[in-house]
């Protein structure tokens, strides 16, 4: 008799991290609701074919937030969720996270009417967040942004 589990098989996504220098040069980064239970997240999704992993982050943000800009090549950490599909069964996802630097914000977004976005402090973005990983990510990144972002970031606008 076999008495090894099965490995459950945990499933990517892509997430960015939109963020921008206010007034004094302090970051700020966007958090959006999620659709089903109405909890700050950031905006998130399954991979896209033939695009790049920061490729799929920026295009959920510009689908979920409205925003364009230059988004990191490098993701700056990851977090694990359990997310549950339209058929009922639960999913272990692996997010990786990609800081985005807003650029523009459009007026009009896909996903306009199904969602809710605010632009927060670091510190009340990790606060509003469920996910601890995320937190951690969210409050260390003003921090970090200086060195990932300039340096390996690509303009995507669609």
């Amino acid at each position: 008799m076999n008495t090894r589990k099965k490995a459950a098989v945990r499933r990517v996504q892509y997430a960015a991290l939109p963020f921008r220098r206010g007034a004094h040069s302090r970051t700020q980064v966007m958090l959006v609701t999620s659709r089903e239970t109405g909890r700050w997240i950031i905006p998130k999704g399954w991979p896209k074919k033939r695009k790049a992993p920061y490729a799929s982050a920026a295009r959920e943000a510009l689908e979920e937030a409205g925003v364009i800009g230059q988004v990191g090549r490098d993701p700056i950490g990851s977090y694990s969720y359990k997310k549950r599909l339209k058929s009922g069964a639960v999913v272990a996802c692996e997010v990786q996270v990609f800081p985005l630097e807003v650029k523009n914000q459009q007026k009009t977004r896909p996903e306009k009417g199904e969602r809710e976005l605010r632009w927060f402090s670091p510190t009340n973005a990790a606060r509003a967040v469920q996910e601890p990983v995320l937190r951690e990510i969210i409050r260390t990144f003003p921090r970090t942004r200086r060195t990932v972002v300039p340096s390996s970031a690509r303009k995507v606008t669609n």
